[in-house]
């Protein structure tokens, strides 16, 4: 978000191919040794080779068992009946909550890996709470967001049933509610309540032209200059949304025309069921 803030303008092209990022290490990429080109379209930045070293040694694949940092349970409001059970390494804070495009969040407990994994599942199994969300079902909660007491209450509620669970890991300390809101860290306010349309992704000489509105997570909401919001239907100036990952792997160069020539969808068209799961991968690192 500090680096694309309400009112920036954008203008790139998609230049040569799109390629694989490599692996991550110690907080660093490390170059591919394949030199793997990319589907441009998708929001996957590695190829298959490189996925695969990457989650044999993971938490979210659960190879990596002996991590011996302290994790946090936190739930993680997107919208009305969309509440997530999640963990995050404790040295990381909100972050992971921030990349996931959550609204609001409360943690529920902080303790070791294993722990945590433990209440990850029994929130599952006794309350049928979920581990992730669609990307299209996070997208369609926002644009109907109730006032910040609702979602509070949401979580809290939920809260509430999660802590009186039997079977808590005694390993596992409890953290007493507290609602943290990202609306306005998002600039959600500036997001049309009547939906936006939807950018495709990248190909080669494909260009973005727009001013950012808002951002939440991977989403980057623009409005299109010029003709470019012609194909969405609503004439110049329309939102629409993008999800930025799609930009990993390309070398982004400055944009030769004034209109976004990526393919732009109605909302109605881009809108998933409201509470589809997976499509996302919900990383913890």
């Amino acid at each position: 978000m500090s680096l694309l803030p309400p009112g920036k303008a954008l203008a790139f092209a998609a230049v040569g191919e799109r390629r694989c990022l490599g692996v991550r290490r110690a907080g660093r990429w490390l170059v591919c040794p394949y030199g793997a080109v990319l589907e441009g379209e998708g929001v996957k930045d590695q190829c298959a080779r490189c996925a695969q070293l990457d989650r044999s040694r993971s938490v979210a694949a659960d190879t990596m068992v002996d991590d011996p940092r302290p994790y946090g349970v936190y739930l993680a409001y997107f919208g009305p009946g969309l509440v997530k059970v999640g963990i995050t390494a404790a040295e990381r804070g909100a972050a992971r909550l921030v990349e996931q495009g959550a609204v609001a969040y409360a943690w529920l407990g902080r303790g070791p890996l294993m722990a945590a994994r433990r209440a990850e599942a029994l929130l599952g199994s006794a309350l049928g709470v979920p581990d992730r969300f669609a990307k299209e079902a996070k997208r369609a909660a926002r644009g109907a967001l109730p006032p910040v007491p609702e979602r509070a209450a949401e979580l809290g509620e939920l809260h509430g049933r999660a802590r009186g669970l039997a079977g808590w890991p005694e390993s596992l300390e409890p953290v007493d509610f507290a609602c943290a809101d990202h609306s306005e860290l998002f600039g959600l306010a500036r997001v049309p309540a009547g939906g936006v349309a939807e950018l495709g992704g990248l190909t080669a000489g494909a260009e973005v032209v727009g001013e950012v509105v808002a951002g939440a997570g991977a989403d980057v909401y623009l409005r299109l200059a010029g003709e470019g919001a012609a194909d969405a239907g609503g004439g110049a100036g329309v939102v629409a949304v993008m999800d930025a990952r799609v930009w990993s792997g390309w070398v982004l160069g400055a944009a030769r025309g004034r209109v976004t020539t990526v393919p732009v969808r109605r909302a109605a068209e881009a809108d998933g069921p409201r509470g589809q799961r997976g499509g996302e991968q919900e990383g913890l690192f």
